[in-house]
């Protein structure tokens, strides 16, 4: 006998349409429903994997954009959950392999927590933002594709490339309803030692959440006034207002 015979709706089960966190699941007796208890095991077993992932170097070697690959000084996923440390700084061999661009912008992408979350939507993004830089001509250096790195390692990035400002694109930490969370920070005038204050964030860019084109021309709005202010961080205010459709 379906087990939907025996499941107590939640009076909060209208609200569900609205968003993907876990409310009105409904029980069974004392229980939730087996169905629940099932989507939420496949959702952690999703964040998971998306923590275990790795950057597809060849989907970003195939765009039709200059390329440097590095690697930070975290040996493997292991190494870089145990050491944070590791993956805020670069491999002696990928730090020696700079020579600076003296470029407005440097875009740098990492893996973070959620490889698939670059891997699925670094590239669509930055297909949107580069006719914008390309278009107030603002330069950019060539895409920094960094394994195992977490955000601290655009400012070492930034500085030797000699950028006035970093955009750096990382998976975020997954949650249970959103593995691919893609996030975006923007330092102006890059170099290590910065500080999260320092920084703006742009989070949850991901068709569910920030959609592409809106998380583009926000970063564009900020980009902009960074270089005109030169300064990011809590003293740059986010007051960009998407156009009316």
């Amino acid at each position: 006998m379906s087990e939907e015979l025996y499941i107590t709706p939640d009076p909060w089960s209208g609200l569900r349409r609205f968003t993907a966190a876990r409310i009105a699941l409904g029980r069974t007796g004392a229980a939730i429903p087996l169905r629940e208890v099932l989507q939420f095991r496949l959702a952690h077993a999703h964040a998971r994997d998306a923590v275990f992932s790795a950057l597809d170097l060849r989907l970003f070697t195939q765009q039709p954009w200059e390329i440097n690959i590095l690697h930070s000084e975290a040996a493997d996923r292991t190494d870089y959950l145990q050491r944070p440390d590791k993956g805020r700084k670069l491999h002696p061999a990928s730090a020696a392999s700079f020579a600076p661009a003296n470029k407005d912008v440097a875009i740098i992408v990492v893996d973070g927590l959620s490889a698939t979350a670059a891997n699925q939507h670094a590239i669509p993004l930055i297909e949107r933002l580069m006719p914008m830089l390309l278009s107030r001509k603002i330069s950019c250096a060539p895409i920094q594709l960094v394994q195992q790195g977490r955000v601290a390692i655009g400012d070492e990035i930034g500085g030797l490339l000699q950028a006035k400002l970093s955009i750096l694109l990382i998976g975020e930490r997954p949650g249970l309803s959103s593995p691919d969370s893609l996030g975006v920070y923007l330092t102006f005038s890059p170099r290590p030692g910065i500080t999260d204050e320092a920084r703006n964030c742009i989070s949850n860019i991901r068709p569910e959440g920030l959609p592409y084109d809106m998380a583009a021309a926000k970063i564009f709005y900020l980009v902009q006034e960074a270089l005109r202010l030169q300064l990011t961080g809590i003293m740059l205010k986010d007051n960009y207002t998407p156009a009316l459709p």
